[in-house]
């Protein structure tokens, strides 16, 4: 049995339609039962659970022959991720106490950043989990593709890609939700021992001038590439809500 959280999810769904396929049994772990209904009927076992609730994980992960981990993402953190802290020694604690076969946790590209930054959450939870003397695998993939659908309507409308990639001719590491799903269905079938990390990206890395040009091919018209300036992201982020706006 394989253990899912995060199953609703892109790269969660992903995962979980990749071990189905493959014949595998799947424990749905969910916060709400209103979509329990749903894995169920694609065969899967489901488990009622909070990530900030051990006893709900340790139930959720026990028997299992893997687990895959996707920590929450707080994308406005107070200074010293106190709330990432708190759900990571939960998933941590839960781990050490079910003791399945093996982990799989999704991690991200830049979590061993020197400097602190959002990222630093992902580093959190590796350091922690390392920790518990499991076979485990940190996933570290690339910036998400679909990202860019967050830039559609500023492309199609005013033939502009603002960006906070820079510069923009810098080809970044990039892959889909999709693939990072299938990965780490694979990653869940192997047998390993210890502590690894696992890093993914596409075939060819994309810079935002080849984004622009994407968009523009599609699109059918002419768009260009605006990069955001790294000075004015505070006031950005706070105009947008964000009362911690860490490093980015």
């Amino acid at each position: 049995m394989y253990a899912i959280t995060g199953i609703t999810g892109k790269v969660g769904g992903a995962l979980a339609r990749s071990l189905l396929a493959g014949g595998l049994p799947v424990r749905a772990v969910l916060r709400d039962k209103a979509k329990a209904a749903e894995w169920r009927t694609r065969g899967c076992d489901v488990a009622l659970a909070e990530m900030d609730d051990a006893a709900s994980l340790t139930s959720a992960f026990r028997g299992a022959t893997g687990v895959f981990i996707l920590p929450p993402s707080e994308f406005d953190p107070e200074p010293g991720f106190p709330e990432a802290r708190r759900v990571i020694a939960t998933v941590a604690a839960a781990l050490a106490e079910a003791r399945p076969g093996k982990v799989v946790c999704l991690s991200t590209i830049g979590a061993d950043a020197p400097h602190e930054n959002l990222l630093t959450q992902r580093m959190l939870m590796e350091q922690s989990l390392g920790e518990i003397g499991l076979p485990i695998t940190f996933l570290r993939p690339g910036w998400f593709m679909e990202n860019a659908l967050w830039d559609v309507p500023s492309a199609r409308d005013e033939g502009v890609l603002r960006s906070f990639l820079q510069p923009a001719d810098r080809p970044f590491p990039m892959v889909a939700t999709q693939d990072v799903g299938r990965q780490a269905a694979m990653l869940l079938r192997e047998d390993w021992s210890g502590t690894r990390v696992v890093e993914l990206e596409g075939s060819a890395r994309v810079s935002p001038n080849d984004l622009a040009r994407a968009f523009a091919t599609v699109l059918e018209r002419p768009v260009r590439v605006e990069t955001v300036l790294h000075e004015s992201w505070e006031e950005i982020f706070r105009s947008q809500g964000t009362q911690n706006p860490s490093p980015r």
